[in-house]
């Protein structure tokens, strides 16, 4: 995960020096470093369900990376090799985190 927050940051900084995109830029600096944020609040969590709960947002905060990933390429800020590249690791997070929550889903009875 660092690897992939420590990405998200060196994107931020060319958009923001390079292509001088100021709004995107913030957004996905946000988002992307925010997975790994809720990841490390799980390891500290209250118990299963708020394990699950913060898996989920850091769920949300892919998703979130994804949509921008996305927006930037379209706009043109980013090559199609670096959104791909980017896009690969964010999807790969994502199952990562999908297959986690049903993980303890299952082993916990959640939301059945």
């Amino acid at each position: 995960m660092d690897r992939y927050t420590d990405r998200i940051v060196k994107l931020f900084r060319y958009l923001k020096e390079e292509k001088h995109e100021t709004i995107i830029s913030a957004q996905i600096l946000r988002s992307g470093t925010s997975i790994g944020a809720y990841l490390a609040e799980s390891r500290n969590a209250e118990g299963p369900k708020d394990f699950v709960h913060k898996l989920k947002i850091a769920l949300k905060e892919a998703d979130e990376t994804y949509y921008w990933l996305e927006k930037l390429y379209g706009g043109g800020y980013i090559e199609e090799r670096g959104f791909s590249s980017m896009a690969s690791d964010n999807d790969e997070i994502i199952k990562m985190l999908v297959a986690s929550v049903k993980t303890m889903k299952t082993k916990y009875n959640f939301d059945k």
